[in-house]
């Protein structure tokens, strides 16, 4: 009886989400964006190149956040020539706080009151829990989770002040568990807390013209994934980034509180109400493991 009381609360869920998207499909796309200042973290290579590769021709300011100096001044130069008409780039390692707020007060002197806030800065080592390090866990919380609180920190109160922004944060599947991603999944598991959390704060606040976006994808072609490919491309595919800038830049524009992409997604969220053993015979089924361990495993030698 009690598993069936959950059970039906996640598909009561996953009907309100249901129709949030179709609404939102339908929904008054904002027009102008000009005056806009978009921060994106991670900006030199993959999604956060290509997501400000589709924002450049909106005539907003863009301000790019990398340690990839050459990869972050080509995503300028691939910007102007998209229609950006000011483009800033900064050195910032997002897993130093103290460079991240010595930053974010450059920004704000030289460029403005940052708008749009695009958390995209991340990293996947791919280990197993007991081969982690210490210094492995850390990194990875630093960079996937700590950078967000850190630039959210930087950026958010002047939003507050006068109640209009946008907060962007890349999360992932990953925040519901998988395969040989502990510390990974622990990190994205945390934004997708904290920005819920951060939501209810503002909305209860009355601060209503802050809205949030949390992304939530599968893997995407990026150096990230390291030619990881989905044994079940029909149910879990792997899109590369072109398409997932696409998609994200539409989720901002339709003001989306979630994007959870592919639609096979929501199907992790029903693992709280399986027993285990059914969750790892879907996985086996999926064949996940067997993708992680040929892209993050031992290579064989020839």
């Amino acid at each position: 009886m009690r598993c069936i009381k959950k059970l039906l609360q996640y598909l009561k869920f996953l009907f309100f989400l249901l129709i949030e998207n179709t609404f939102s499909l339908f929904s008054r796309r904002k027009k102008y964006y000009a005056g806009e200042i978009v921060l994106i973290t991670g900006s030199a290579n993959g999604i956060g190149r290509q997501v400000a590769l589709r924002l450049a021709p909106l005539g907003v300011t863009l301000v790019l956040w990398d340690i990839d100096d050459e990869g972050n001044k080509e995503t300028s130069r691939l910007a102007q020539q998209n229609g950006a008409n000011r483009v800033f780039v900064y050195h910032c390692d997002c897993s130093n706080r103290e460079e991240v707020y010595e930053q974010a007060d450059k920004v704000k002197k030289e460029v403005g009151d940052v708008t749009i806030l695009i958390n995209n800065a991340g990293i996947l080592i791919g280990k197993k829990f007991c081969d982690l390090t210490d210094e492995d866990f850390e990194k990875t919380l630093r960079i996937n989770f700590f950078s967000q609180v850190w630039t959210l920190k930087a950026f958010l109160p002047a939003m507050v002040a006068c109640n209009l922004g946008h907060l962007v944060s890349t999360a992932s599947a990953a925040g519901y568990g998988l395969y040989r991603l502990s510390d990974y999944c622990a990190s994205k598991s945390a934004i997708i807390g904290m920005m819920e959390s951060i939501n209810s704060e503002l909305y209860h606040g009355g601060k209503c013209g802050i809205k949030t976006t949390i992304i939530c994808p599968y893997f995407i072609s990026t150096g990230l994934s390291k030619g990881f490919k989905s044994k079940r491309p029909c149910l879990f595919p792997v899109y590369d980034p072109e398409y997932a800038a696409s998609r994200i830049v539409d989720a901002i524009k339709k003001e989306k509180f979630y994007l959870i992409m592919p639609p096979a997604v929501y199907l992790l969220g029903l693992k709280i109400f399986l027993p285990r053993k059914v969750v790892l015979l879907l996985e086996s089924y999926v064949k996940f493991p067997e993708s992680m361990e040929e892209a993050y495993g031992q290579k064989k030698k020839d």
